[in-house]
């Protein structure tokens, strides 16, 4: 009894292998049929693709073919003669146009020289004028120095020249008052002379631009005046105001050339 049972147990173990096997077989089978449409596949879209070129190969011959059977047709057939003919021509013109460039080099050449000494002379006379143009102009300031140096010395030379001039017609009259006073008896005549010149003195200061500095009764200013000494004013009106002069202040155009010497009352 258990012998029976272990061989139906092997043959049902059997029986499902055999099963199996057959299975994988067939799955087996199916992807080498498909792998096998694929390769197909493939080899025919392949060849579609050749022919495809193939055929624009064709087309493109055909194309061309066409195109030179039309030139052919549209242009008259070109002679050998003509085409020797072209070809002399084309050769006389290129040997034409070498000979152009070579005539145009040389005028070239030889005109540059002729440039150059041109500029070259054109700046010889520039730099000679230019040179005694230098010079002309450093001897005239030269002079012109000379000659400010010498004015500078004249002026102060003769600079007076005019101002005593004009003092010598007073020193005229003293001299005359002076011979008056020892011939003359009358004293008040010989007064009233020397005042008349004084006058006269004064006035041609005054043309001179001189002019005496009021200071008496006046407020003591530092920029008119030089105090000598302080005394006791007289009155309180007085007090820090000048009440004596000691010696006269002249201002020469608004300028002071001398300041008066005074009392300042205190």
């Amino acid at each position: 009894m258990g012998e029976e049972n272990e061989d139906k147990i092997q043959s049902e173990n059997q029986k499902n292998i055999d099963e199996q096997n057959a299975v994988n077989e067939k799955i087996a089978n199916d992807f080498i049929f498909e792998n096998k449409n694929e390769n197909v596949q493939q080899n025919n879209q392949q060849n579609t693709n050749e022919q495809n070129n193939l055929n624009d190969e064709v087309s493109k011959d055909v194309i061309i073919e066409n195109n030179e059977q039309k030139i052919e047709t549209d242009n008259p057939i070109v002679t050998e003669t003509e085409t020797k003919l072209n070809g002399e021509q084309e050769i006389e013109e290129t040997k034409q146009r070498e000979e152009h460039k070579k005539t145009k080099k040389k005028s070239f050449f030889k005109k540059a020289p002729t440039n150059q000494t041109e500029e070259i002379e054109k700046l010889k006379i520039s730099i000679n004028e230019l040179t005694d143009k230098m010079l002309r102009n450093a001897a005239e300031f030269d002079n012109y120095k000379k000659r400010t140096l010498k004015e500078k010395s004249d002026l102060l030379k003769y600079g007076s020249e005019t101002v005593l001039l004009n003092l010598l017609h007073i020193v005229d009259d003293f001299e005359r008052a002076n011979k008056s006073i020892n011939e003359s008896t009358d004293i008040e005549a010989v007064k009233t002379g020397v005042n008349l010149i004084y006058s006269k003195f004064n006035e041609f200061l005054i043309q001179q631009g001189l002019k005496e500095i009021v200071a008496v009764n006046q407020e003591f200013n530092t920029d008119l005046h030089e105090a000598v000494t302080r005394f006791p004013a007289p009155t309180e009106d007085l007090k820090g105001k000048i009440i004596d002069v000691v010696q006269k202040g002249y201002t020469l155009n608004e300028k002071v050339i001398r300041f008066a010497k005074v009392v300042v009352g205190e």
